[in-house]
């Protein structure tokens, strides 16, 4: 029996103030190596901020390569534990609702949002594994949850465990009809796969939107095995295991 223990957080959105976001990561990746954590997992555009239209996606953005991104590659080099985090990157002309995994202060790797539903970002149509632990994984991002396919794609290339970084920061009509759905939408994910879910979301309002929080494990099998409380800010933590 192969086990990896991993995290996830749900967090109060911050807006265009990454260094404090840099300091938050800090000291909750500081947490994830006391408790001996291998893969944690941030909520969608945390580095920066969500946003939907394409001028505030465009001064938001970074791109992986440049000497900003570089510089928070290097203030978390010192943590071990692996991690998912949701930015708002810039490729060229085109911007995407990203999740880089870092860990030890390197880039392992991004997944772009294949189905996003803003309407500033452009569709990603790569489908990447990672490894961590002797673990092979993978990432969707929020609304990809509501389509098979992505998670199909990856699972596939042989991965154990989908990694779904989250925004529900929405109006309070929206925001109660996907209290469940969202839930439902990971087990379903869940049981088509065969693979374990983890997922990362906020939590709290911002101006006339609210998230409840949809940070939970679930099971291959179906079962929501840990969840955040809703409303409130917290993080999650489960062995999971797997026959080989």
């Amino acid at each position: 029996m192969d086990s990896l223990r991993v995290a996830a957080f749900q967090r109060q959105p911050i807006f265009d103030d990454v260094t404090k976001i840099v300091q938050r990561l800090s000291e909750d990746l500081t947490w994830c190596d006391d408790q001996g954590v291998q893969l944690a997992v941030f909520p969608e555009c945390y580095l920066q901020g969500y946003a939907v239209d394409r001028p505030t996606i465009a001064r938001r953005a970074l791109t992986l390569n440049d000497a900003q991104f570089a510089a928070i590659l290097l203030t978390l080099a010192p943590f071990r534990t692996a991690f998912v985090l949701g930015i708002v990157e810039q490729r060229g002309t085109a911007f995407y609702n990203t999740a880089a995994i870092v860990q030890g202060g390197i880039l392992l790797g991004a997944y772009a949002k294949c189905h996003p539903d803003e309407p500033g970002f452009d569709a990603g149509n790569e489908f990447p594994v990672f490894s961590t632990a002797g673990w092979q994984f993978g990432v969707n991002i929020c609304n990809d949850a509501n389509f098979a396919d992505p998670a199909l794609r990856i699972s596939r290339q042989g991965a154990r465990l989908l990694c779904y970084p989250l925004n529900n920061m929405l109006p309070p009509a929206t925001a109660e009809k996907w209290r469940n759905k969202s839930v439902a939408n990971l087990q379903d994910r869940a049981i088509e796969t065969g693979c374990w879910v983890v997922s990362s979301d906020v939590v709290g309002t911002h101006n006339e939107l609210v998230s409840y929080g949809c940070t939970c494990i679930v099971a291959p099998d179906g079962r929501v095995v840990r969840r955040a409380a809703e409303g409130s800010e917290g993080s999650i933590v489960s062995d999971l295991a797997y026959e080989q």
